[in-house]
């Protein structure tokens, strides 16, 4: 990830976040819930791309394909659409569950003084703590 290294001790900042963790705010969903792509059109696998094991999974998955060979050397596993995905187990959807509002002292690198986080209760109470913070902050560059 690219940041801007900051000027200031990690003490110096405050972090305002918006939260949907994955364990509360989402759940497992299918292909078909997702709109997922290879479940919507189909998906190939080249063969030639696959280890020993791999390529015994695939083949043993319980889900439809053919093979096509292009050429000497080039071979896909063609899955038709309609079927779960190979990530499947990896789909998730929200679910209708307000977000967290959350206000925490430090910044990426931490939280020096280990001050418990501030969880708003109303997004509109977020929204003005945040609004008057970067107020504050104009003031104070103002001021010099």
């Amino acid at each position: 990830m690219n940041r801007v290294e900051p000027r200031m001790p990690a003490a110096a900042y405050k972090t305002f976040q918006i939260l949907a963790p994955v364990p509360t705010h989402w759940r497992p969903a299918s292909c078909a819930e997702v709109d997922c792509p290879d479940y919507v059109n189909g998906w190939r696998v080249r063969i030639e791309g696959l280890d020993a094991q791999m390529l015994h999974a695939a083949k043993t998955s319980g889900r439809k394909y053919s093979e096509l060979r292009v050429a000497e050397g080039e071979t896909w596993l063609v899955y038709e659409a309609g079927q779960p995905c190979f990530r499947a187990a990896q789909h998730r959807k929200r679910i209708d569950r307000p977000e967290l509002f959350l206000v925490r002292d430090g910044d990426h690198r931490g939280n020096p003084r280990g001050t418990k986080a501030r969880m708003h209760a109303k997004p509109e109470h977020w929204v003005e703590n945040f609004a008057e913070h970067q107020q504050g902050l104009a003031d104070a560059h103002q001021k010099g």
